[in-house]
């Protein structure tokens, strides 16, 4: 019995710091509008921020991306260590000079929104595709039904995660507004992508959140840079 009272103890504290650990970890995601006759040059500033950045201290994973139908438009999902790395790396003179030199060329603001991990898998490794398809989708939940959200959420990840041709699918929640959350998708290929869309636990997904969104399901479709 003393033993099994320590193996249990044991057991417990090592969920402990590992759940622990899973909270340090910060993530940024962010939204960058450039005007259509920019684009171009948008992307070229993004493409060097990526080569500097992945040689960042701190950094666990770093993915740019450009919008599929709206090509002007690019989204940068960054992982770090922890909060206070994605903030140095914020405050360096390069990050600085990089969003200065994009700021003209915007339609809006540089858009950078903070999260947790709701529900991921590995923040390393081998989980991102240079030709896969990325789905970003910015969730917004009443805040009467948060916690049932935030519920539903978790299950979705759980089962997507399972699914054939998924290399990623994480729930951010973001630090600021926790009824907010981002999943943040990447598959081999649209048609594993419309595979999940049209699974069952999917469909019931979308339609639990339904009557507890706060706005439209806004899904939107990348492709690394």
């Amino acid at each position: 019995m003393p033993s099994l009272l320590l193996f249990t103890c044991a057991a417990m504290l090592l969920f402990s710091s590992q759940w622990a650990k899973a909270q340090e970890v910060a993530f940024t995601v962010t939204y960058i509008e450039a005007t259509p006759s920019a684009k171009a040059e948008a992307a070229g500033l993004l493409k060097q921020y990526s080569d500097n950045t992945s040689l960042q201290a701190g950094l666990m994973r770093l993915d740019v991306l450009q919008r599929v139908d709206r090509t002007n438009h690019f989204a940068i999902v960054a992982v770090w260590k922890d909060g206070k790395a994605a903030e140095t790396h914020a405050s360096e003179s390069q990050t600085k000079e990089f969003r200065s030199k994009l700021q003209p060329l915007l339609i809006g603001p540089y858009d950078e929104r903070p999260h947790v991990g709701l529900s991921v898998g590995p923040a390393t490794g081998a989980t991102t595709s240079a030709s896969g398809l990325y789905a970003v989708t910015h969730v917004d939940i009443i805040p009467p039904k948060k916690d049932d959200g935030l519920a539903a959420i978790k299950l979705l990840s759980e089962h997507s995660r399972k699914e054939p041709g998924t290399l990623r699918y994480e729930a951010l929640q973001q630090n600021s507004r926790p009824n907010h959350v981002r999943l943040v998708e990447v598959w081999n290929s649209e048609e594993d992508l419309e595979r999940h869309e049209t699974a069952p636990h999917t469909r019931e997904f979308r339609e639990l959140l339904l009557p507890m969104s706060g706005s439209l399901y806004d899904q939107r479709l990348y492709r690394p840079l």
